[in-house]
């Protein structure tokens, strides 16, 4: 059974540090929210989220590469469950150094606790640690409204569309979406 979660733990959730308490998780109510990275003996975990959230397949390749992706790629635990994960890769955007979003997946259930928002909050300490991080971006199927509205409310802005993005599904469009990284 889900434990309950009031309507105030949301702004705790939004407060949340990417380092949490002593022991590395951070408690809310009586659930807790925690990153682990990937690794060989749980990126069968990976395989299933992504086959869960997403309408598209990923190959072996991928899952052997996020393996040894470092701070790059990400599972999202909630008490001790795997639900959520992000995979990145250092790319170029309009020329620049870009993080590139591959994969960011949230479980339904759990898509309004705050999970989402950590995976997300990671990618951009990431970007605060290296300065020639210039961007975010990555690409969202046209149709996802659900996708499109979570990366608005982070300050992405729709750049451009890719026809054919998508090899057996529809629509095969992706909008590319950009977060340019503001330095202080």
């Amino acid at each position: 059974m889900a434990p309950a979660f009031d309507s105030g733990a949301a702004a705790d959730i939004a407060k949340l540090s990417l380092n949490g308490g002593s022991n590395g998780k951070t408690q809310i109510g009586r659930s807790d929210m925690q990153l682990g990275e990937v690794t060989h003996h749980n990126v069968l975990q990976l395989k299933k989220l992504n086959q869960c959230v997403f309408p598209v397949s990923y190959n072996d390749k991928f899952y052997k590469e996020v393996t040894s992706a470092g701070e790059l790629a990400r599972l999202a635990y909630f008490n001790d469950v795997v639900v959520g994960a992000v995979c990145c890769r250092e790319d170029k955007y309009e020329g620049e150094k870009s993080l590139y979003i591959m994969t960011l997946a949230t479980l339904a259930p759990y898509r309004t606790r705050g999970v989402g928002r950590m995976l997300l909050e990671h990618v951009f300490a990431l970007c605060e640690k290296d300065a020639s991080v210039h961007a975010v971006h990555l690409h969202v199927q046209i149709n996802n409204e659900v996708a499109l509205n979570f990366y608005s409310k982070f300050g992405f802005e729709q750049k451009g569309v890719v026809d054919h993005y998508y090899k057996r599904i529809e629509p095969d469009s992706a909008y590319i979406l950009v977060k340019k990284i503001e330095r202080k």
